[in-house]
């Protein structure tokens, strides 16, 4: 499913503070030949490795002041911004 700007737009203003540029944003600097709005199969098609999974986690760690924990760092977890948001989202929520 492609998620276009109005749908991200509406994810940022349910959750407040547009948090999900936020992460967006994190997402583009760590790889900007991506387009992270849509894809949807980001570790099941090879896209990230496993560097950039932990280049990811260290910046969300910073950024959103929270700690993702060893039994987090799952494919399901990370297969698209949508659900890297839905983990953070689970974690500020503790």
């Amino acid at each position: 499913m492609y998620y276009g700007q109005e749908e991200w737009t509406a994810l940022s203003e349910l959750y407040g503070d547009n948090k999900m540029e936020k992460l967006i944003t994190l997402l583009n600097d760590i790889r900007p030949d991506l387009d992270f709005n849509k894809e949807e199969k980001l570790i099941d098609n090879g896209i990230l490795d496993s560097f950039d999974i932990i280049t990811i986690i260290g910046e969300i760690d910073e950024a959103f002041n929270i700690e993702i924990k060893v039994n987090d760092i799952l494919p399901e977890n990370f297969n698209s911004a949508k659900l890297i948001w839905e983990l953070i989202q689970r974690y500020m929520s503790k």
